[in-house]
């Protein structure tokens, strides 16, 4: 049996932070939905000089470049960040410019998001989805907003399973969420589309 990595990315800038506790349950329940994954987390804090740095220079060095590559070796993601005027963090998405796009197309993804209050759950699906969408990601249909208060709440708890259980679906190549046929790869011959 293959194991299969996950790799979750947090964008929090507090330490503790809500947004690094919601992408540990998120990468936790789509390994248990897998079964047998490894899970790393990568916190984007205490990369944010060297973020800062890679957009100046073009190339991240030292541990964002390790962060990069783990990303890039990744069978599935876990992106999460908290909501900063009605939108991903400035730190969240310097970190998504670091990466070549052409490296995330194709790969599975569940995005998350924390606030304070629930009126910024759209952040989700206006931001983060349209992000993920343009990089060519598959991304989950599930994606997981957390608010203050919603910690604790059996809905998230429900949440968090079923969004887990949609990536291990992605990762795994197995039911209705596998990872889309590249209608290049096997063209059919030009005769027989005439001939049929």
């Amino acid at each position: 049996m293959m194991t299969h990595s996950i790799v979750a990315v947090a964008a929090g800038t507090s330490t503790p932070s809500s947004t690094r506790m919601l992408a540990d349950r998120l990468a936790g329940a789509a390994a248990e939905a897998l079964g047998d994954a490894d899970v790393s987390v990568i916190e984007l804090r205490p990369l944010a000089h060297a973020i800062a740095d890679a957009q100046l220079t073009g190339f991240p060095a030292g541990e964002l470049a390790e962060a990069v590559e783990t990303v890039n070796a990744a069978d599935g993601l876990v992106l999460v960040s908290p909501t900063f005027t009605a939108s991903y963090s400035g730190l969240f998405k310097s970190f998504i410019d670091v990466l070549e796009p052409e490296s995330l197309r194709g790969r599975p993804t569940l995005l998350g998001a924390t606030g304070g209050s629930p009126r910024h759950s759209l952040v989700l699906d206006h931001a983060l989805r349209p992000l993920t969408a343009y990089l060519g990601m598959l991304t989950a249909p599930t994606g997981v907003f957390a608010a203050t208060a919603d910690w604790g709440a059996p809905e998230l708890d429900a949440r968090i399973t079923r969004a887990g259980a949609e990536l291990a679906g992605l990762i795994g190549g197995d039911g209705p969420a596998a990872r889309p046929r590249d209608e290049w790869s096997d063209p059919v011959p030009m005769a027989e589309l005439l001939g049929g």
